[in-house]
């Protein structure tokens, strides 16, 4: 368990060629360093404690092997309903209003009842009365008008929003996007 003060619950994984993979927790990082699959880079000030061991907590862990991505997994921050409030920092992406999470709905630009999917480009972050009135029509037909063009964010774009705890060991690796 870790100590009180803990910064963050996230690690950042790195292929083989140091090149970000994905974040996962810290449990996660410690079972990837205990099965020799990993290698820590990078830690916290934190520990975690077993019964008989003490371990600290990773920052940043490299995989022992490369493990080959596809262009379509590479570098992939998935497109959750987590992520799309970070990336848009709890803000109405028609208004403007900053909300709470629980003030704010994820909106598909284009309705998934006209085949709008869930991808990068058609979310945004709406507060209620927003999203009630846009319903299932597109944004300019109900006079509406988006604030930012909803695209996939880099992992800088996560990690410098207001919402994401940053850590500064992640930074070197965190060339792309």
């Amino acid at each position: 368990m870790p100590t009180e003060g803990f910064v963050t619950n996230r690690t950042l994984v790195l292929n083989a060629g140091y090149e970000p993979i994905q974040l996962v927790t810290w449990q996660r990082a410690i079972c990837l360093v205990m099965t020799a699959k990993a290698e820590v880079i990078s830690e916290y000030a934190d520990i975690v404690r077993t019964v008989t061991k003490v371990y600290p907590m990773p920052s940043v862990v490299k995989l022992k092997r490369y493990m080959r991505t596809t262009l379509r997994g590479m570098n992939l921050i998935r497109c959750t309903r987590k992520n799309i409030f970070i990336r848009d920092r709890h803000e109405c992406q028609y208004c403007g209003v900053r909300c709470k999470a629980e003030e704010i709905t994820i909106d598909h630009v284009i309705p998934k009842a006209r085949g709008g999917r869930t991808v990068w480009d058609n979310v945004v972050t709406a507060c209620y009365e927003c999203n009630r009135r846009k319903g299932h029509h597109a944004p300019e037909q109900v006079g509406l008008k988006l604030r930012r063009a909803p695209k996939k964010p880099g992992w800088r774009d996560m990690l410098d929003s207001g919402h994401n705890q940053f850590v500064a060991d992640w930074i070197p690796f965190l060339h792309t996007g």
